[in-house]
């Protein structure tokens, strides 16, 4: 029986993480892969999401051309090259994990990984004994009550994998992955009718933000249906019907993005007696122990946000205790938020309407990007920077952002909270100009009470 001081199951951004840095902390690491290396996220979600929707970026910018004096025809959608480069994007990024496994002499171990309790795992007709195991398998999809996935009704993952691009796409779910699908295929050509059961878009968003991003989908010309459930799917040789409220529709795919869960079965938890919650999902303490000596669970598993950031995180956290380090545990209200729709979408930290239901002084800072000159010379005015305070302390609650480099925006803000700062040190550090980081700089001073531009 091969012994490791550190086996990882998953090589996902929360598992292949946890691998490298297990290696460089001295502990000889292997990870278990059923897949391919890289999971989920690399290979059928969050990097070939991006691949595509870098594409829309593209064709809406040629469109937009006009607005800067650059006369262009109507851009034409090669959807089989748009695949062809997702697949290269995914290979050239799967294939740089596997590079770094190799340099850093993390042992690769295909199949899928079982827990038999003492430290032992199974992996097809073999059994791996570690010091530490690291649980990683991330989510899998869930139909929403009533449905099943087959044939033209897909989850988020098919749908940036389709083999055509359709003339009608239904998606059902509003939140980051269903915002994105509809935003990047609607600029692709493609008639979109999204519906969230909830009363507004991204439902999770501050209002603010869900209002202007319901407006820049109906601009992108994508049917927008909220408050409205979706029933009574029956699929086609060549289309999917369904029922909306008192209306009945027709699209070439429905996508269901309303919800992942857990990917733990097979996982042998029982065996090595790891605890669930109730809602199904694995206990850990701040140091992402579980509740089995010597076994710990990061990423979509455990409780917070299903982020790939926060997984890696989970992971460096995880090695660094079994390695006896001093960890803290993750503030899930504090890491930052990413949709890469069009408009992007990022946050962090509280709305406002739940710093107000906590209790707190709330002040709130709100500057459009138009207010500096960088939205006007770029082409952005109607993107939207909103600080959340408390007037007590002048602490920063929270961020949202609407707009092009929305995702980028927010760091700032994160790193400011993360190192104590608050909106008045954001208000008086100097921002270069004209850059759109200066209506972050002006929203900290609408909250702080000295607004410049607005």
């Amino acid at each position: 029986m091969e012994v490791f001081d550190v086996i990882v199951i998953g090589s996902g951004p929360g598992g292949y993480v946890t691998a490298i840095r297990a290696a460089q902390l001295g502990f000889k690491t292997a990870v278990v892969e059923k897949d391919q290396v890289g999971g989920r996220c690399l290979n059928y979600a969050c990097i070939p999401a991006k691949a595509v929707l870098r594409v829309a970026d593209v064709a809406s910018e040629i469109r937009e051309a006009g607005e800067f004096g650059i006369t262009v025809n109507e851009p034409t959608i090669d959807f089989g090259a748009v695949m062809e480069r997702r697949n290269k994007v995914v290979k050239s990024l799967t294939g740089g994990v596997s590079g770094l496994f190799k340099k850093n002499s993390v042992e690769l171990i295909e199949g899928s990984g079982s827990l038999r309790g003492e430290g032992r795992v199974k992996v097809g007709g073999d059994t791996y004994e570690a010091r530490f195991i690291v649980l990683a398998t991330g989510s899998v999809k869930r139909p929403i009550p009533g449905t099943e996935f087959g044939g033209r009704v897909v989850g988020t993952e098919e749908a940036w994998a389709l083999s055509e691009l359709p003339r009608t796409l239904a998606v059902i779910g509003s939140g980051a992955s269903g915002s994105e699908i509809a935003s990047a295929y609607a600029r692709l050509g493609v008639k979109v009718q999204l519906f969230e059961a909830l009363d507004r878009l991204l439902p999770s968003e501050d209002a603010d933000i869900s209002k202007l991003a319901e407006r820049g989908f109906k601009q992108q010309g994508i049917d927008v249906h909220t408050g409205t459930l979706v029933k009574d799917l029956k699929t086609g040789e060549n289309s999917v019907t369904f029922t909306y409220g008192e209306a009945s529709g027709e699209a070439g795919y429905v996508v269901i993005a309303a919800g992942r869960g857990p990917d733990i079965e097979g996982l042998g938890l029982d065996t090595a007696g790891v605890a669930l919650d109730e809602r199904g999902l694995i206990q850990v303490d701040g140091r992402m122990r579980t509740s089995a000596a010597g076994i710990y669970a990061i990423g979509d598993l455990v409780p917070g946000p299903a982020l790939a950031h926060k997984a890696s995180d989970e992971g460096v956290i995880a090695v660094e205790d079994a390695a006896g380090f001093t960890t803290h545990p993750i503030s899930y209200i504090d890491i930052p938020r990413a949709t890469f729709c069009t408009p992007n979408v990022a946050s962090f930290g509280l709305t406002e309407e739940q710093a107000r239901a906590e209790g707190y002084d709330v002040v709130v800072g709100k500057v459009p990007y138009g207010a500096v000159g960088a939205g006007t010379v770029y082409g952005d005015r109607q993107g939207l920077v909103k600080i959340i305070g408390d007037e007590r302390f002048g602490e920063l609650l929270g961020a949202h952002i609407i707009g092009a480099k929305a995702t980028e925006l927010i760091q700032e803000l994160v790193n400011a909270k993360l190192l104590e700062g608050g909106y008045p040190e954001v208000a008086r550090i100097v921002h270069g100009h004209p850059t759109l980081s200066e209506a972050v700089m002006e929203a900290a001073r609408a909250v702080d009470g000295w607004l410049i531009h607005g």
